[in-house]
């Protein structure tokens, strides 16, 4: 991820990122598929449409308990959750800024011209870890490697980052291929609830940690997972962009 992680991506993560975010559907009844939901418009007043492309179930509301851990489940407390997605160019603008670096995933610290992008793409590219370009491909960037074009959103492994499912830690803390869910979304940093549909959406997934934060970014019962595509240019003042504190996770 980028500032926020070190992942390979195109939450990023997108995604965060962890180095180098698809549009999940209201939490509620069924919803349509990602291709169906329109945009939201110009606002930073994004509307609560999760950017995944499965659907959280029908009828799962925040406050309704979670179901009782199994036998092989072990809960954990207090953890800090951030939210990185892929940024996406057509919703930025900014000074055309020139990238260089890999034509593939397949080296590092190129110097290759990757083209130019709106400055606060860019910037976002480098804090999530994956934006998709009006061309249709994904620059990637992640500290190992530095930016890259794909035809995907990347993790820090060159896995493929799937909204709703891929979540980041420090390997020391949570080892990549553990699986868990959100039992509890804690509260906002500045103390309040989260909003129903996003926490219910984060308690629904059934995540796997599958990338890593940039060295020194993570920390202990800090983890990123990685809700799609962002949905508009107010993206990063919508309800979909947040922290929590004091989580509880079902870690398996």
């Amino acid at each position: 991820m980028g500032v926020r992680h070190v992942w390979i991506a195109g939450l990023v993560l997108a995604v965060a990122g962890c180095g180098t975010a698809p549009a999940p559907p209201t939490v509620a009844a069924s919803a349509p598929a990602p291709s169906a939901i329109p945009s939201p418009a110009p606002s930073a007043s994004v509307p609560l449409v999760p950017p995944a492309t499965r659907p959280p179930s029908a009828g799962v509301s925040a406050s309704a308990p979670p179901p009782a851990p199994s036998p092989s489940t072990r809960t954990s407390t207090d953890w800090e959750i951030t939210v990185y997605y892929t940024a996406v160019e057509r919703f930025h603008d900014g000074d055309p800024t020139q990238v260089t670096g890999c034509p593939t995933i397949e080296c590092s610290g190129g110097d290759d011209d990757l083209g130019s992008y709106p400055s606060d793409f860019v910037d976002a590219v480098r804090d999530e870890g994956t934006g998709r370009t009006v061309s249709g491909r994904y620059l990637n960037w992640s500290y190992d490697t530095g930016f890259w074009l794909d035809s995907a959103p990347r993790t820090s492994d060159g896995g493929t980052l799937v909204p709703f499912v891929s979540a980041a830690t420090d390997p020391d803390v949570l080892p990549r291929g553990t699986r868990f869910t959100v039992a509890g979304c804690g509260t906002q940093e500045d103390g309040s609830t989260a909003p129903r549909a996003v926490c219910a959406a984060l308690r629904d997934a059934a995540w796997t940690i599958t990338d890593e934060f940039t060295p020194g970014l993570g920390g202990p019962r800090h983890l990123d997972a990685y809700i799609g595509e962002e949905t508009g240019p107010g993206f990063t003042d919508s309800p979909w962009y947040l922290s929590l504190i004091g989580a509880r996770l079902e870690i398996r």
